[in-house]
C-alpha cells in the first residue's frame, strides 16, 4: 500500500508541528513527527486500524481517523491500493468547522 498525503493535511500537520516548536520546543516537535511517520507506517500494514469516523458518515468515502500526540487527529481514506490522508488538525477545535473543510 502506498500513502498520499492531501495539501491540506500536509499543511495542517506542519502547523501543529510549529505549534508545539514553539510552545514546547524542538524535541517535543521532532517526536510529534516520529509519531506521526510511526502512524503512516502502521496503516501500510494495518489500513483499517483507524475507527470509523462519524463525522464523516455521509461522505463519498469511509473516512477513519487515529488520535496522535493526544490532542491531533489524522483523517484518512483507503481506496484501491492507496491509502489518502485527507486531513490533519487539531482536536481542540470544533469539529463542525474543521469537517466544514472536507469535501462530501
Amino acid at each position: 500500500m502506498r500513502v498520499e498525503w492531501d495539501m491540506k493535511a500536509v499543511e495542517g500537520r506542519d502547523r501543529i508541528a510549529d505549534y508545539i516548536k514553539e510552545s514546547f520546543g524542538y524535541k517535543r516537535k521532532d517526536i510529534f513527527l516520529q509519531e506521526v511517520r510511526q502512524t503512516t507506517r502502521m496503516l501500510k500494514k494495518y489500513p483499517n486500524m483507524g475507527f470509523i469516523d462519524p463525522l464523516f458518515v455521509e461522505y463519498q468515502h469511509t473516512y477513519r481517523s487515529i488520535v496522535i500526540g493526544g490532542l491531533s487527529k489524522m483523517v484518512y481514506f483507503v481506496e484501491n491500493d492507496s491509502i489518502y490522508i485527507a486531513a490533519f488538525w487539531d482536536c481542540r477545535q470544533e469539529p463542525e468547522t474543521q469537517t466544514s473543510e472536507m469535501e462530501k
